[in-house]
């Protein structure tokens, strides 16, 4: 009878314990994910119903200079310039959902951008990490981190070798 009473206080502790806290599967989870795969259509627009009207982005920069959704919408489409096939992938394990002790609400991915260089076909596999805030089924808040070196550098080389084709053809 001892034992019943232990394990009764025990579930019972658990069931009256704090709210979830991480998990792998929620509604933001799959707003991402429908995020990512907006993106990778190349409807970049359709990314806006996934943002408060007022969110702020910072994609490599520190948290006094954020971006609006436009201004994020307008270098990405700069940035995919060139750029034959793009997508954000990532499994199941490497995406999370947590609550912190604030009550604030954040999916966290850690994936993979890959690309391919249109002009040479060299691919690009570059890992990410981003964090996004959401309150009210919106996105408020979105950190994003990367090194897009290898990227800019490939275009620089694709720049220099076509300057100097363009200085060695024959004058007219």
């Amino acid at each position: 009878m001892k034992n019943l009473s232990v394990i009764l206080l025990f579930a019972l502790a658990v069931a009256c314990g704090p709210d979830q806290r991480y998990t792998q599967r929620s509604t933001e989870i799959d707003s991402v994910k429908a995020l990512f795969v907006a993106y990778k259509s190349g409807d970049l627009e359709s990314q806006r119903s996934f943002y408060a009207e007022n969110a702020e982005i910072y994609y490599n920069v520190p948290e006094s200079d954020p971006s609006t959704f436009d201004q994020i919408l307008e270098r990405q489409k700069n940035d995919l310039i060139g750029i034959s096939e793009y997508s954000v992938d990532f499994t199941d394990d490497e995406i999370e959902m947590v609550t912190t002790d604030n009550g604030e609400t954040w999916v966290n991915v850690w994936g993979e951008w890959k690309a391919t260089l249109a002009a040479t076909g060299k691919e690009f596999v570059i890992p990410v990490h981003e964090t996004f805030q959401f309150v009210d089924g919106k996105i408020v808040k979105e950190f994003g981190y990367w090194d897009n070196s290898p990227v800019m550098m490939a275009f620089m080389e694709l720049e220099a070798v076509q300057m100097a084709a363009s200085d060695t053809l024959p004058a007219k």
